[in-house]
């Protein structure tokens, strides 16, 4: 078997990657440029109002190059999690920036494949009902028959096969809707007839680009080796390298477990892998393994709306505030629920986030000593989008001017930054759907159109 390389340009589609790193890797003539396009990281709001994580322009930018590239090199470009969340709008949304591209750049013979990623709440209300989806986490709420037709959609990720299936029938470009993130890497690998555990091993390296590398970063260009024994990353940028340290540690990357990582259908145990210094700036690794599940299953993804959500920045600097800064909070909050007693405490939320003592950490915050100044953030969360704007704007009143202990000065207590200060966010969502389903195979739920 002939050594297979795929390039990753960056870690998210549309965080953009230096052009001279991009055309250093098309010189040592890849066979695949594949790139992931998706994350749950920022939460379910994204997925939940269909919209896309990149501007228009940044996705158009960086696909540009790659495609005009992959069709003067005869070579596939795949994109895996399109849109961000990869549900139906965000991969309609990703086809649009393409379509324009091959007519500008007169490459309309491009054959492509898109690969949807949707679930029918039908299929997965079915597959409740004989036990065939289970909570992935403790943390995920029981997914009910009135939750799910609440959700706004279904979304599940995708393995290697759909985008195998794709290959194999000749696309030039792959537009993926949601996927495993090292899936889309694996594919070209696998057909190709590589190591499957070396295929998802390089592509759970390769999705986050160049992050392995140190100076670590999404935003600059990987190449990646297999080989018969193993893999190999290098840098494109002369100002990065790998070492054994750093990739070793980017495999522990998002991960509940040190080194098993599941997968749709599989679990690849990392335990005896290798890290080898090719004194190069480039690292090898050897020793992945993967076993095949009994039962395949998918993981599904889904947005349910609960609230809407008005916050407001402000700073504060005062050393007697400060001091008493969560007391005066909590009496900021009871005088609100006071004024509007006609209103039921419970069907609204107002919750303070005071950076510089505990935002990040909360109440597990070893350290509780504020600075000279803090930075608050305060948000209302509530059923309508006017209440959360009545709440807040109340509350931030209240709180501007609330009288605390030791106070000299009767002006007000916080700084804010913008003006108008209130501002309304819109609606909120959480993960309705965080489940595993069991399904037939890898490709039952992801059909692909051809054109």
């Amino acid at each position: 078997m002939r050594p297979y390389k795929i390039l990753s340009p960056c870690g998210m589609l549309g965080y953009g990657f230096p052009a001279e790193s991009f055309w250093r890797g098309m010189q040592m003539h890849p066979d695949a440029i594949v790139v992931d396009a998706g994350s749950t990281d920022a939460g379910p709001h994204k997925l939940g109002m269909g919209t896309a994580i990149v501007s228009p322009q940044a996705c158009k930018k960086d696909l540009t190059l790659m495609i005009t590239a992959g069709a003067k090199a005869g070579i596939p470009v795949i994109i895996g999690s399109a849109g961000g969340s990869g549900a139906r709008k965000h991969v309609l949304w990703t086809r649009r920036i393409i379509d324009e591209i091959l007519k500008e750049n007169h490459l309309t013979d491009r054959r492509i494949a898109t690969i949807w990623a949707d679930i029918p709440k039908a299929v997965i209300s079915e597959r409740m009902e004989v036990g065939e989806v289970t909570p992935l986490g403790l943390a995920v709420q029981e997914l009910t028959q009135e939750r799910l037709e609440k959700t706004t959609g279904v979304v599940a990720q995708m393995g290697h096969e759909p985008f195998v299936e794709a290959l194999k029938a000749g696309a030039d470009i792959i537009i993926g809707g949601r996927a495993y993130d090292p899936s889309p890497f694996a594919a070209p690998a696998i057909l190709h007839g590589c190591d499957p555990a070396y295929a998802y091993h390089l592509g759970k390296v390769l999705e986050c680009a160049a992050l392995c590398a140190l100076p670590g970063t999404t935003k600059d260009c990987m190449l990646g080796t297999i080989e018969e024994d193993g893999f190999i990353v290098t840098p494109l940028s002369p100002e990065r390298v790998c070492t054994p340290m750093s990739v070793a540690a980017h495999t522990f990357y998002e991960k509940d477990h040190p080194y098993i990582l599941h997968g749709p259908g599989f679990t690849m145990d990392l335990s005896g892998c290798t890290f080898t210094d090719l004194g190069n700036g480039s690292v090898r690794v050897g020793g992945s393994r993967i076993e095949w599940d009994e039962v395949y299953k998918i993981k599904l993804e889904g947005a349910l709306q609960v609230a809407y959500r008005t916050f407001v920045v402000a700073g504060i600097r005062d050393e007697m505030l400060l001091g008493c800064l969560k007391e005066v909070e909590e009496m900021v909050v009871r005088q609100v629920q006071r004024y509007y007693s006609e209103i039921d405490p419970s069907t609204y939320t107002i919750h303070f986030m005071n950076y510089g003592l505990d935002a990040v950490l909360g109440e597990t915050e070893p350290n509780q000593t504020p600075g000279h100044e803090v930075g608050v953030v305060f948000e209302v969360l509530a059923p309508t989008q006017d209440m959360a704007n009545m709440i807040c704007a109340t509350t931030r009143s209240t709180f501007l001017h609330y009288g605390y202990e030791g106070r000299k000065s009767t002006a007000g207590n916080l700084a804010f930054p913008f003006a108008p200060s209130d501002v309304p966010f819109g609606p909120v969502f959480e993960f309705s759907v965080y489940h595993l389903m069991s399904v037939k195979d890898g490709l039952e739920m992801f059909p692909i159109e051809y054109d």
